[in-house]
Order: structure tokens, then sequence, then C-alpha cells
């Protein structure tokens, strides 16, 4: 009997051992798919904060809280059932299911350019806002770069057995969820950082506490810049990548020749080549989304007319 409790042990040693390699294989799997999608992660946490421009201090938390929570439902209850599942039994699918995620991204980017030149918003930049508008526009903004960043994270661990797969889409779900908006959540807090700074008794932390109160405004009009930017760069290149994985590449062909043309400049080829790539997916974003705009534009007027 002891020799059975013996060798029951190395047993219950050995799965041990096992699964602590295989949550090694997990995490680490799980950090390379993170990294891949670091440039759509940057673009969610510069497209969040203007979302919350012009509410009370006290409300900025409690939004950034729900848009949080609605991102992860996103992530964990919609997007990572649906591309299992696509990944699965019908991978064909979500190319394009994710390049009309990439047009209503380049639509909502260019609505907001036309806005911004045309001085012709829909009224929801001035006066009270709508926190449930706010919200639920948050979310669906949300949706497609979330879905953007779990099917990066899936390419990456596409050759892992399917429950591997789920533990770990969920592991950089989660990660990239709390990343984004806590970040986001200190970004619209500094102010109020800088106020409790500004009334101490230290010199030196005054003055840091006015020039970060003086300076946020401007951080904040930079991120809302930056944020339709990505929407534009964003959702330009995933229609770029997905005609060129559909079987019409020359609109991708020319812009990576254009980027390969560059990559030779000693010493700053890398950081050109992602210059011209973000900037020709920044108009095919503007373009698309352009008319998009005109599309819609369009049949309002008729509904109106009507």
């Amino acid at each position: 009997m002891a020799g059975g409790l013996v060798a029951l042990l190395d047993d219950v040693a050995l799965i041990a051992r096992a699964a602590a390699s295989s949550m090694d294989d997990i995490g680490a799997a799980a950090a390379r798919a993170s990294a891949k999608a670091a440039g759509v992660v940057v673009d969610d946490a510069a497209v969040t904060p203007q979302y919350v421009r012009g509410l009370t201090p006290e409300r900025e938390l409690p939004i950034i809280r729900r848009i949080a929570l609605g991102s992860l439902r996103n992530k964990l209850l919609i997007i990572l059932p649906v591309i299992l599942l696509l990944s699965q039994f019908a991978d064909f699918l979500l190319t394009p299911i994710l390049m009309l995620g990439g047009a209503y991204l380049a639509f909502e980017g260019a609505e907001k350019v036309w806005a911004k030149v045309s001085g012709h918003g829909h009224g929801h930049e001035d006066g009270p806002k709508d926190e449930g508008t706010i919200v639920s526009g948050a979310i669906r903004t949300d949706l497609i770069l979330s879905a953007e960043i779990m099917v990066i994270s899936l390419n990456e661990v596409a050759d892992q057995p399917f429950w591997s797969r789920l533990v770990i889409l969920v592991v950089v779900g989660v990660a990239i969820t709390v990343l984004v908006y806590g970040a986001v959540g200190l970004i619209v807090k500094m102010d109020d950082v800088g106020l409790k700074l500004a009334e101490k008794p230290s010199a030196g932390l005054a003055r840091f506490g006015r020039g970060l109160v003086s300076a946020m405004p401007k951080l904040l009009t930079v991120l809302t810049v930056v944020g339709t930017a990505a929407m534009l760069w964003v959702g330009g290149h995933i229609l770029l990548v997905g005609t060129d994985e559909l079987g019409f590449g020359g609109l991708y062909a020319v812009v990576h020749h254009l980027e390969e043309a560059v990559h030779g400049v000693a010493g700053i080829g890398g950081v050109l080549g992602w210059l011209v790539n973000t900037l020709c997916s920044a108009v095919v974003g503007l373009v698309v989304g352009a008319v998009v705009v005109l599309v819609v534009t369009l049949v309002r007027n008729r509904r109106a007319a009507h």
C-alpha cells in the first residue's frame, strides 16, 4: 500500500508539473498575442478619452467603468465565442466580417473629420451629454477595435489546441481591457490629481500640480485628434489587409512596395516603413469612410424629405 501511495504521489507531482508547464506556455502565448495587438491597444486607449470630454468630473470614472465592462462583454461574450467557432468551422468568414467592422471604423473617423471641417456635427458634441448614448457609442466603437485585437491574438495562437486557444484569448481579453481602461482612467483624472497637488504647501509640488491642470485640456484635445486618426488608420488597415487576403492584392501590393522602398534608409528605415503603412492605411480609411458618410447622408436626407 505504501508503494501504491508513493506511486500515486509521483503521478500527482507529474500532473502538477505538466499543469505548471502548460500555464507557462499559455502565459507566454498570451504575451506574444498581446504584443502583436499592441498597435490597436494604443488606438483603443487614444479613442476612449474623447467620450468623457465635457462630463462633470464625478461622472468620468463611472462612465469609463461602464465602457470597460461593456468592452469586457464585447471580448468575452460576443467576439470570443464567434471567432472561436468561425476559426473552427468557417474561418473564411473572419476576414469579411472584420472588413465590415473596418468600414464602420472608417465611417466614424471620416464623419468626425467632416463634422470638424464643415462645422455641421450631429449635435452630440455640444450641450449636456446623455450618458447612455455616450456609453453605447463607445461600446460600439470598442466592439470593432476589440474584434481586431482578438483576431490578431487568435492568429498568433492558431496552432494551439482549442481549449488552450480559449484560455489564452480570455487572458488576453481581460489583461488588455484592464490595461486600456486603467490607463484611460488615469488620463482623465490627472487634472484632479493636479488640483490636489496644487494645494500642497510645497512650492515644487504646487507648481507641478498647476502644470498638470493646464496641460490636461491640451492632452485630451491631442488624444481626440489621435483617436480620430486611429479610427481611420485601423479601419483602413483592416480593409487593406482584408482585400489582400480575399485575393484582391493590388492596392496592398502598392502600399507594401512603398513601405519596402523606404526600409533601406539607414537608422530610420523601420520607422519610415511604419509611417508609410500608417499614412496609406489612414488615406484608405478616409476615402472609404467618406464614401460611407456620403451614402449615409443621402439616405438620411431622403428619409427626412419624406
